[in-house]
């Protein structure tokens, strides 16, 4: 392995650890410990001896940015550089998500964020693993990710449309804003479940994981409308699942089952 492609690694280690980290706080009702101050405060030291991961989160954005200018400048190129934007957009993001859930910034931010930083971690595998492309070239030929980011943007939307610790409420028909969003959601869900059910000979373990992940968001949407202020360990592992998503996508994960083809 070389230097550039063991960085690389680290970094796409890192965007996972930060989105993970991102469900933690969501789940447990950190998204507002520090203020919308970032990416420091007066009060991080303290925090971060209480194991607080907001901090954490902020801690390690840090640390992939500084690795993404350290790549840039160690071998400037089209993905290095387009590593480097993203993680800038993401963190620029990251702080406007703050107004999001006081209320002060649209919906589509987090989701927007969302989506920069799966799109980080994407263009950090692809370094990694010695792709001489770009990112476009990458998504033009991996067709079931388009459906995945239309998840992730309608997903992020919902968060941001129910706010800090509110719930979305129970629904047959929406009547509200963050109802319609999510129903959206669901809906886009189905689309990727269609598209990677058309892919399924290079994509079923992906597909296995698209239908778990189905289950968890179901128990999400029903543990956020019962403790909206700390919906708990399943927002964490929705976003764990939706990562195995990704990677299963990118690294053409199979699966032995005669069923799905």
């Amino acid at each position: 392995m070389t230097p550039l492609s063991a960085v690389s690694s680290v970094e796409a280690v890192l965007a996972v650890c930060i989105i993970v980290l991102g469900g933690i706080v969501e789940g447990f009702g950190y998204g507002l410990s520090l203020g919308t101050s970032w990416p420091y405060t007066r009060s991080m030291p303290a925090l971060f001896r209480r194991l607080d991961p907001e901090v954490w989160h902020r801690i390690f954005a840090t640390g992939l940015g500084l690795g993404s200018l350290g790549i840039l400048v160690y071998r400037p190129g089209v993905l290095e550089l387009t590593g480097f934007v993203l993680v800038v957009l993401t963190a620029l993001l990251g702080a406007v998500t703050l107004y999001t859930l006081s209320g002060r910034a649209p919906s589509i931010v987090p989701g927007v964020h969302d989506v920069l930083a799966y799109l980080t971690m994407v263009t950090y595998l692809l370094i990694a693993t010695g792709s001489k492309g770009s990112l476009t070239s990458y998504l033009l030929t991996a067709i079931p990710l388009h459906a995945f980011f239309l998840v992730i943007l309608l997903g992020g939307m919902t968060t941001g449309q129910r706010g800090f610790q509110k719930p979305i409420g129970d629904f047959v028909l929406p009547r509200t804003r963050a109802q319609a969003v999510w129903a959206a959601h669901a809906l886009s869900v189905l689309l990727f479940v269609l598209t990677l059910a058309y892919y399924v000979q290079e994509y079923d373990a992906a597909l296995v994981l698209v239908l778990v992940q189905m289950c968890v968001g179901m128990l999400t949407f029903m543990s956020v409308n019962r403790t909206p202020a700390r919906p708990g360990a399943l927002v964490m592992v929705h976003q764990m699942v939706a990562v195995l998503i990704v990677l299963s996508i990118f690294f053409s994960w199979q699966v032995s089952i005669p069923l799905l083809g």
